[in-house]
This record gives structure tokens, C-alpha cells and sequence, in this order.
């Protein structure tokens, strides 16, 4: 009798390895540095509208809103998935941490 293969928690209840573990290490801290560097830009903001003093620029708030957005869904896939997918997704993760980064601090 053919059985299909088992789905749900006891499926994927897989522990990753060291590199598994490490890899989504990194990117849970790196997509929570980027929540945090959204919210320390948009209280910058909110001050510097108050003030009349420069600030950062509706194009940086929204990028960076959009790269903590995906981050954290990527870190939500990442940490629940102990597959090639969740793999993917924890590089998914660090790959838009450094476009973010590189775009809007590097450039």
C-alpha cells in the first residue's frame, strides 16, 4: 500500500545542522536589525518634521519599511521550515539586509 508522506509538525520537526542553525542565526539578527534601523529612521523623522531640521527621506523610510517587511517574512518561512526552502529563505533574507545596506548606506 502506497502511503503518501506525512505532512505537518512531526514532517518537518527536522533539526537543521550547525551551518542550518548559524545561517538562520544570521539572518533573524539581521532581519531584526533592519526593523529596528526602520523604526530608529522613522523616530529620526518624526523629529526632524517637529524641528524643521533635515531628516531621512520618504524614499529611505519606505525602503527600508519594505526590506524589514521581507525580512521578517523570510525569517518567519526560515524558521519554520527545516527544508531547501527554509534555506533559501534565511539567503533570501541576508541577500535583501545587504541590498538595503548597500543602497541606502553604501551608496
Amino acid at each position: 500500500m502506497n502511503r503518501a508522506p506525512a505532512r505537518g509538525p512531526a514532517a518537518s520537526s527536522r533539526r537543521p545542522g550547525r551551518g542550518g542553525r548559524l545561517l538562520r542565526g544570521t539572518a533573524g539578527v539581521l532581519a531584526g536589525g533592519l526593523v529596528v534601523l526602520a523604526l530608529v529612521l522613522f523616530a529620526g523623522w518624526l523629529i526632524a518634521t517637529r524641528t524643521g531640521s533635515p531628516g531621512p527621506g520618504g524614499g529611505m523610510l519606505i525602503g527600508h519599511g519594505l526590506g524589514a517587511v521581507a525580512a521578517v517574512a523570510g525569517q518567519v518561512v526560515a524558521d519554520r521550515r527545516a527544508d531547501r526552502m527554509g534555506v533559501l529563505a534565511a539567503l533570501g533574507v541576508i541577500v535583501v539586509s545587504a541590498v538595503v545596506l548597500g543602497a541606502y548606506w553604501l551608496a
